[in-house]
């Protein structure tokens, strides 16, 4: 994929309107179209790591700000990196309603963590969270999770890289040689965040969904059966 900035500061970008993300205001995932980018000139004679780009969102039409990673300076454009940075990320959706305590606490600072683009942070707290849920579950649940993720990376077709890495930071342990969560760029923190979510709906807010609807069909049905008249026995 090709995004660069040519010498008439034109700005391309080969997504084009089929780029897309969940906008940090109004929290839909939705288009997003170019609204400013920087100069060439300006570019040229600061050669910045960097580079931002103010995007609108065609929902609600709030700027969207991402950073590009600078790769080449030419004479007659600059290359980016295909891969944006959100500057502003949108707040992330989970139902805590049925995690334990102290998971719900330790997510919820791995979300903060992970929207403020603080990545190894966030591989570390992902790292607590996981450590909390195996203590919480016993071998057994961590046995089950661990045939989870599996089966998420057969569903969601995750390269073997990223997988790895993702598998290091809910996994790893002190007994490791390297027991450290490994760095992870945005795209492996991307799919880390997606793999707990889904650790974590499964381990515990299905579960805690069923057995509330369980409940919910036996009240019911227990009224419904109080409220059922008998016929009187013949004499």
């Amino acid at each position: 994929m090709s995004v660069t900035i040519d010498s008439a500061s034109r700005f391309h970008h080969e997504q084009g309107a089929n780029l897309a993300l969940t906008c940090p205001h109004c929290e839909v995932y939705s288009h997003i179209s170019l609204l400013a980018a920087p100069r060439f000139e300006d570019l040229m004679a600061h050669k910045p790591r960097y580079v931002g780009v103010v995007y609108g969102c065609d929902s609600c039409h709030a700027p969207v700000f991402l950073r590009y990673a600078a790769r080449v300076y030419g004479t007659a454009r600059i290359e980016l990196s295909p891969q944006y940075i959100e500057v502003e990320r949108a707040r992330e959706k989970f139902s805590f309603t049925y995690l334990p305590e102290e998971i719900e606490s330790l997510l919820r600072e791995a979300f903060v963590c992970y929207r403020a683009d603080a990545l190894n942070a966030f591989a570390s707290m992902c790292r607590r969270v996981a450590q909390a849920t195996f203590a919480d579950l016993g071998e057994g649940g961590k046995l089950r999770l661990f045939d989870q993720l599996n089966e998420v990376r057969e569903m969601a077709v995750i390269d073997d890289g990223t997988f790895l890495a993702v598998k290091r930071v809910i996994f790893g342990n002190d007994a490791d040689p390297h027991p450290a969560p490994p760095p992870l760029d945005a795209y492996q923190a991307g799919v880390l965040l997606e793999s707990m979510k889904d650790l974590l709906h499964q381990a515990y807010v299905r579960k805690g969904r069923l057995q509330q609807a369980m409940m919910v069909r036996r009240f019911f049905s227990e009224e419904a059966a109080d409220k059922i008249t008998p016929f009187p026995k013949s004499g």
